[in-house]
Formats: structure tokens, sequence, C-alpha cells
């Protein structure tokens, strides 16, 4: 009752002075423990110290010894400290932790010799058994005794009965410890073991080798899996670890080799081939997707993925002749055949209607062939066993030709189901922002900018930064000026480039230009002209336009749009790399926020020799 009657009594001081924060924890502060801990919480060790060396008397757990052991510790108390460690040694059967609590003792006093002492006590006390090492180990690395925590592992080694060989935790210790060579050592004498690690061999190689961009690591680490591979011809993880690192770098065309011979060796149907190519194309690099794609279709048309594979190829082949400027009319004009031959020989089916899509676009966009084009999409559209999302696609692109075509409201048509029919989903909102566009081309620009200011928002950052750039169009034009005439002129001056009515669309620019000059919108009827001209082929022109922006208009948003697309012109149409490569960097150094950064900075890396594909 009178210990009772103090801690109350305690509690009730402390609540009046208001140094505990509620009345919950003043009732949940009346036994000596629940004290101990708040003070010990606070931080007020002298006090905390009061009530630990009572309670340990007859309350011995290791909560009671940690909190104990620590706050004398804070007060710097070592002898009371060394005291309590030892009479733990003496009472308890875990003597390994016990002398280790010992040795930190010391160390953090300055002991360096007894702490060794104690350390090298804790490891002859190690019980066999992979979890006490590990316990044990984890115990040494909180200190920063990386040494004793390796030398815990190859203790256990020793002594426990077990094929166990803590690769894994001593290839973390040599990542912790900076030492890449023997943790990449460790890392493949596990997987030599355990094949099954592999992802997670990978992550860590990653996190600790940064071999995207560490090419003294990604040098070192390559040496080593090309050399396991010699060792240990029938061990695959290696050549799957060097396929991963090759993908890691970039490198396509080495990436191609281990997956040939992987696919040879193990008698594969193309699956990891495939993969291989998708990633290539992904990225770019059309050379090791061809080559990809074609390895599977060599494999015969009974193939799994020989279908597949030929739809890739085609849509890598696309890619390649249409994703920069100076599109070759005659490599268009293969193109189509290609698709043509292709879809004779496969037959029109919902396997093959992404085919037909693609075959479409072509048709519409680079040829001319609008009717044809519109005719391929109703039908592929109607193929039976054509999936959703696929079917959505077939849609949006038919209302893409409908557009150009004139057919705005049959257009717009299309994309209200798709938009419908996917709410919540990217296709969805690409629909929305094609409808947006479509009020934006006629006008109703309050309703294309409610439409807009949502699909901000939108998990899709394509389409956020094609909203947010629309958005600012409008209100970058329309805010200042009572007068909407020149916004609708523009407006309907894009929608006639977009239907390729060229000469329509110049009149409309250059009748804004006469009628309001300087108006906002300047820099943006530049770029419109210089992006006619390029679909025109006329790229002296284009560079006009372009030159102007940058003369002109260097602190309008329109800037790094215009030094971007004049460092391609000279990049893949003049091939002037020299000129090409100082616009890039113009982008990185003037622009470092651009959307363009990362491909500019991509691009001015392979120019240098920096790369290679």
């Amino acid at each position: 009752m009178k210990n009772l009657s103090i801690n109350l009594f305690i509690a009730f001081v402390f609540a009046l002075a208001g140094m505990l924060p509620t009345t919950e924890a003043v009732a949940q502060s009346d036994t000596d423990l629940e004290l101990a801990e708040y003070y010990f919480n606070q931080g007020q060790y002298e006090s905390a110290k009061l009530y630990y060396e009572k309670i340990y008397e007859t309350n011995r757990t290791n909560r009671v010894y940690d909190n104990y052991f620590a706050t004398l510790v804070a007060l710097e108390n070592f002898d009371e400290a060394e005291k309590l460690a030892k009479k733990k040694l003496r009472a308890t059967r875990n003597k390994a932790e016990a002398y280790l609590d010992l040795g930190s003792l010391y160390k953090q006093f300055g002991k360096y010799e007894d702490a060794s002492d104690a350390f090298k006590d804790a490891l002859d006390e190690l019980e066999p058994g992979r979890s006490n090492a590990v316990r044990l180990a984890n115990e040494f690395i909180k200190l920063n005794e990386f040494e004793w925590a390796m030398k815990t592992y190859e203790e256990s080694r020793k002594i426990t009965r077990s094929d166990y060989s803590f690769n894994y935790e001593i290839a973390n210790l040599q990542g912790i410890m900076g030492n890449h060579d023997k943790m990449v050592e460790a890392f493949l004498d596990l997987l030599l073991d355990s094949p099954h690690y592999i992802r997670t061999v990978q992550n860590s190689l990653n996190r600790n080798l940064n071999v995207q961009e560490n090419e003294e690591n990604a040098e070192m680490l390559k040496s080593k899996l090309l050399s396991r591979t010699q060792k240990y011809p029938d061990a695959t993880m290696y050549n799957e670890m060097l396929i991963w690192l090759f993908t890691q770098e970039k490198n396509f065309d080495a990436a191609f080799i281990q997956v040939r011979a992987l696919d040879m060796r193990q008698g594969e149907d193309g699956h990891r081939m495939m993969n291989l190519a998708n990633m290539a194309l992904n990225n770019d690099a059309y050379g090791a997707a061809k080559k990809s794609y074609e390895y599977v279709i060599s494999k015969g048309k009974n193939g799994a993925y020989y279908i597949s594979a030929r739809i890739g190829l085609l849509r890598t082949m696309k890619e390649e002749v249409t994703s920069n400027p100076g599109v070759d009319d005659a490599l268009i004009v293969e193109l189509e055949s290609r698709y043509e031959e292709t879809l004779e020989e496969l037959g029109k089916s919902a396997s093959t209607a992404s085919l037909m899509k693609d075959l479409a676009h072509i048709k519409a966009f680079y040829l001319g062939k609008i009717d044809e084009s519109i005719s391929l999409l109703e039908e592929a559209k109607e193929l039976p066993g054509v999936y959703d999302k696929l079917a959505a696609i077939i849609k949006l692109e038919l209302g893409d030709v409908l557009l150009l075509k004139g057919e705005i409201w049959d257009a717009s048509l299309l994309y209200s189901q798709v938009e419908l029919d996917f709410k919540e989903d990217p296709l969805g909102h690409e629909a929305k922002f094609r409808n947006a566009k479509i009020s934006y081309y006629t006008g109703d620009f309050d309703w294309a900018q409610a439409q807009l200011n949502v699909l901000k928002a939108s998990t899709s950052k394509l389409i956020s930064n094609d909203a947010i750039d629309l958005s600012l169009l409008i209100t970058d034009n329309l805010a200042l000026d009572t007068i909407t005439e020149p916004m609708l002129m523009f407006a309907q001056a894009d929608l006639l480039a977009y239907q390729n009515q060229i000469d329509q669309a110049i009149v409309k620019m250059d009748s804004i230009m006469t009628e309001w000059p300087g108006h906002s919108l300047t820099d943006d009827i530049l770029m419109l002209k210089a992006e006619i001209y390029s679909k025109r082929d006329n790229y002296e022109k284009a560079e006009e336009f372009l030159q102007r922006v940058i003369d002109f208009h260097f602190h309008d948003i329109l800037a790094d749009d215009a030094v971007f697309q004049l460092a391609e012109i000279y990049d893949y149409v003049y091939e002037d790399h020299e000129r090409a490569k100082e616009l890039y960097q113009q982008i990185l150094t003037e622009f470092p926020g651009s959307l363009y950064a990362v491909e500019a900075r991509k691009r001015f890396r392979q120019l240098r020799g920096d790369t290679i594909e």
C-alpha cells in the first residue's frame, strides 16, 4: 500500500507539473515498471534508474535487462553496467549474447582489447544451428563489427552439421562492407547451390552495384559471370544472369547471343527470345528486336509464338521507319506490302486484328488511303473473338481515321463509346482526351478545359502530360484576351493540319499573324508550321520556323520542344551528328526539367560513343 501511495503521489505531482501527457498516461503509470519505462522513454535516465535497479531484483526479463543496461550506459555508469552484464553472464544460458553486451560496453568506453576478448568469448559460446549464427551475426552487424559477424558465419559452418553455406548472408555482409568483388562471388556461389534465388540475387546486385550507371561494376560482374559459364557449362543460371546484366545495360545484341544459346541448348519454344524481342522493341533497339523475332519465326509455323513473332517483327519495322523525321516513302510502301503479305498468309482473325489495325494506320496516315483504312478497321472490329481492349483500341484508331476524313461527330461517338466502357482505365482516359480535343477543334473551349482538368490527374503520365499541354495552350491564349477569334482560328488550323489540308491551315495561321501581330499564339503557330513542313519533307523550312521559336521565344513554354525537334532533324535527316549533339546538350543544360531530357541524354551519349547497341 505504501509503494502504491508513493507511486500515485509521484504521478499526481508530475501531472500537475504538466510532465505526464494525458490522464491515460497517468493511469498506465501506476506500477513501478510502467513508471520506469515512462522515464526511460522520456530520456529521464536518473529517474528510470531508481526504478530499474529495484525492479531487476525480482524481474530479470530481457525487456527489463535491456532497458536497465541501456539506462546505465546512457548515464555513463560503466562500473554498474559492467557489473550488470557480468551478473547476466553468470545467470543466463545464452552466454554468447551476454558476452556481446559486455563487449559492446567495453567498446563504447574505449576498452578495445577487453571488447575484442569479450567478442571472442561470444563466438566461442556460439551454439550449432543456422538461427543461432544469424542472430549473433546480426547483433555484431548492429555494432558495426562486420568482421566478427563474418567470423560467426565461418564458425557456424564448422560446428553445424548441415550443408547450409551462409552464402546469402555473407554476400549481403560483404555488400555492407563495400567488398563488391567478394559479394559477387558469394552471390554466384549461392546460385550454384540454390538457383531459385536468381531474382533475389539480381535485385541485390542491382541495388549494390547499380550496373545501369556504374560501368566498372558492370564489367566486373560480367567478367565473373563469363568465367562461371566456362567453369560450369551446365549451370544455366549463369547464362540467365548474363542475359539479365546485358538487358540492364541495354546491350540487347549481346543479350540476343546468350538467349539464342540458351534456347538452343535447352530446346525451348522461343518464349525467352520473345521476352527479349519485346524488351528490345520497347527500348527502340530495333536491330536486336528484329533479330530476336526472326529467330522465333525461324522455328517454323507450328511454333507457339510464330504469329506473335510475325506481328512483332512488322511492328518493329513500322516503328523503325516512322519513329524519326525523314520518313522514306519507298519504305512505307514496302512496309504496307509486307503487312498485306503477312495478313494473306496468316488470315484475318482475332489473332491478327492488331496487325490489321497497324496496317490501317499506315494506309490512312502515310499513304492517304483513308477509305481502305476505314474498311479494314471496320472489319477488324467485327472479327469474332477479339478481346474487349483490343476492340476498343481499334475503335480509337477508327475514330482517328474518321477525324482525318472530316467525319468529326462519328469519330466523337466512337471515342465516347470507349470512354464509357473503360471509365477508370487509361484507355478510357485516352478516349476522353481525344473527345476533349474535338471540343477544342470545334471551339468549345470551356467544355474542353473541363475534361482536361480531369485528365491532368490521370494515372497515365503520357495522357496527363498531353492534357496539361492542351490545357495550357487554351488558358495561355484565352485568359488575358477577351477576343476568342484568334484561338478559334488556330484550333481550326490545327484540325486542318491533322487532316492534311495544309494550304488551308497555313492561310488561317497567316491570317492570325496579319490581323493580330504579336499575339501570344505566335510561338504555337511557328511550331505548327514547323510540324507541317516536316511532314512535307521540307526540313529547311521546318528548321527556319523552329529557329525562330528558339531565337524569339526562348523563355516560352515551347522552347524545349523546338530545340529537341531541331536536334532530331540534324540527327536523323541531315545526319549532322555534331550539331545534333550540341542541341541535345542544350536540352540537358538549359532545360533540365524538360520531358525530352531523358531521350536527349540517351541520344547524346550514343552520339558521343558512350553506349553500343
